[in-house]
């Protein structure tokens, strides 16, 4: 019977789990026949049930029908989680003492099982979270594996400095791991965020505790298997399914975890920061929402900027961090340009995420549906133009239409309000001042764009932006060697590139008398 439950793992599902890196590539996946094998707890290289007992349910968005459940953490198994991470990283453990080039080697070799079995991965990973096949197998999952790849080349290239400081001293300083450090990711790219955070954390030196949204579990935890395989030590990587209240709260109110990354929400993001304050002064990046801009001028290439913008929404089925969903238009290819997104926007194809036609597959679940349905009537009651879409899609699963508003003004609860959803809302203006300002005028700050071909003006808009990240006639361009964070209430700390690195390491100062110092 499909999906499999857990403990009735028939010889059909053990077979195609032994075969992934020969024979998944030629199999037809589809929600029906993709094989279920971790649902339990990964602590201590072990996976083990909640000591509650308790078990939650993970639930297709494609279909709204149960997948599996699986076993539902709480503040007891993140006490056990941080002391297996604890005593993996106590001074003198094999992990502490393993040279950081064999650290770099274990993240490759990690990296290494993920694409030989990437189809599966992908496989799972839409089931999971509803995402089309192809985005899964050939975006969400190569992300993965090009993060791991990058950060195990720092492995070995994190170090301090000599100073030549004055007086008879020799002075250096060590960039040691912080410690335990807790990981807490969201399901809109549940492993690839997953991946975002662990990386660095592991190449720096470092024990963790992850704690993967209760939406979409199963990815991560199938991968804390391939960690198992390719001999990562007991307790170095742990990783707990669990709801945020309970599991993600003990994480960030807990007093033995030396550093907090989160990524989801900017309420929930408020309260790790103050639990952090409330227990021992964590340090804390976190990765939050935002509503960010899209300035498109009449002198761009228009076809390229209808395509990129299009996606800049409707990608992810809008469940982007960085969505463009405020779209600016200058008024005088307005009216073309909505004519053509609007066109775009209705040629997008929902429906079974395993068929390779699909490009554009559930929201998460019928909660995060319902908000997208209630912003869209409230832009339909404040008075922006509905152009296309604005309702649930078929009878089955969490299927929203792509939407688009025309003629929204900034006031609007869809201009200033994170919709997470294929929600586009489209507006004009007439000069580079005006919509400087316009665009600067919220609370978040994480992504922005401007399509222009000329380069002074782009230099202009791009210094004057207030976002972690601006796009030149291009959108979504995400890769490891690119840092990645927000201003304002879009969070701070950056994910990616060499300055994620900074988050995870506490410099260390050593200063040592010398008889004589000689240069």
């Amino acid at each position: 019977e499909w999906p499999l439950r857990p403990g009735i793992a028939s010889k059909l599902s053990r077979t195609l789990l032994r075969c992934h890196s020969t024979a998944a590539a030629a199999i037809a996946y589809n929600s029906k026949n993709v094989p279920i094998e971790q649902t339990k707890l990964f602590i201590n290289n072990e996976f083990v049930e909640a000591a509650s007992g308790k078990r939650l349910e993970v639930i297709n968005p494609s279909t709204g029908d149960t997948i599996c459940d699986v076993a539902e953490a709480d503040k007891a198994d993140v006490d056990i989680a941080v002391a297996a991470a604890r005593s993996a990283f106590n001074y003198g453990s094999e992990w502490r003492t393993m040279n950081a080039s064999n650290r770099g080697r274990l993240m490759y070799k990690w990296a290494d099982a993920i694409e030989r079995d990437i189809h599966y991965i992908a496989a799972l990973e839409t089931l999971d979270n509803g995402k089309p096949f192809n985005d899964s197998l050939h975006v969400d999952i190569p992300l993965v594996i090009n993060t791991l790849r990058y950060y195990a080349g720092w492995a070995d290239k994190v170090h301090g400095k000599t100073i030549p400081s004055d007086g008879g001293t020799f002075v250096y300083t060590r960039h040691e791991p912080v410690g335990v450090v807790g990981g807490i990711t969201p399901w809109n790219f549940p492993l690839a965020m997953f991946a975002w955070k662990i990386a660095p954390i592991l190449a720096c030196g470092n024990t963790c505790v992850m704690k993967v949204a209760e939406q979409t579990p199963l990815t991560a935890l199938y991968c804390a298997k391939l960690a198992k395989e390719v001999g990562f030590p007991d307790g170095v990587i742990n990783i707990l399914s669990g709801y945020g209240p309970t599991a993600g709260g003990a994480i960030a109110s807990h007093m033995d975890i030396e550093k907090v990354g989160f990524t989801g929400s900017t309420e929930v993001g408020k309260i790790i920061q103050m639990e952090s304050a409330k227990s021992n002064l964590k340090r804390v990046t976190l990765e939050l929402g935002g509503k960010s801009p899209n300035i498109v001028f009449d002198d761009c290439d228009l076809d390229q900027a209808v395509a990129a913008s299009h996606m800049a929404v409707f990608f992810n089925v809008g469940q982007c961090c960085c969505a463009g969903t405020r779209l600016y238009v200058q008024e005088t290819m307005y009216e073309k340009f909505v004519e053509k997104m609007v066109e775009k926007a209705q040629n997008r194809i929902l429906g079974d995420p395993y068929d390779p036609k699909t490009n554009h597959g559930p929201q998460i679940d019928g909660e995060q549906l319902n908000k997208i349905l209630g912003l869209v009537d409230s832009g339909v009651k404040q008075g922006a133009s509905l152009q296309t879409g604005g309702a649930q899609f078929g009878d089955k699963g969490f299927f929203m239409q792509p939407t688009v508003f025309a003629d929204v003004q900034d006031h609007m609860d869809i201009s200033t309000q994170e919709i997470f959803g294929p929600v586009m809302q489209i507006s004009s203006f007439k000069d580079e001042e005006e919509i400087i300002e316009r665009a600067n005028n919220t609370n978040f700050g994480l992504a922005a764009a401007v399509f222009t071909k000329n380069l002074d003006r782009m230099y202009h808009i791009s210094t004057a932006l207030k976002a972690g990240t601006v796009w030149g006639n291009c959108y979504n361009v995400l890769v490891p060697q690119s840092p990645f964070g927000g201003f304002k209430e879009s969070g701070f700390g950056r994910d990616l590139g060499e300055y994620a690195l900074n988050h995870y390491t506490e410099v260390k100062c050593v200063t040592l008398a010398v008889p004589q110092k000689n240069s």
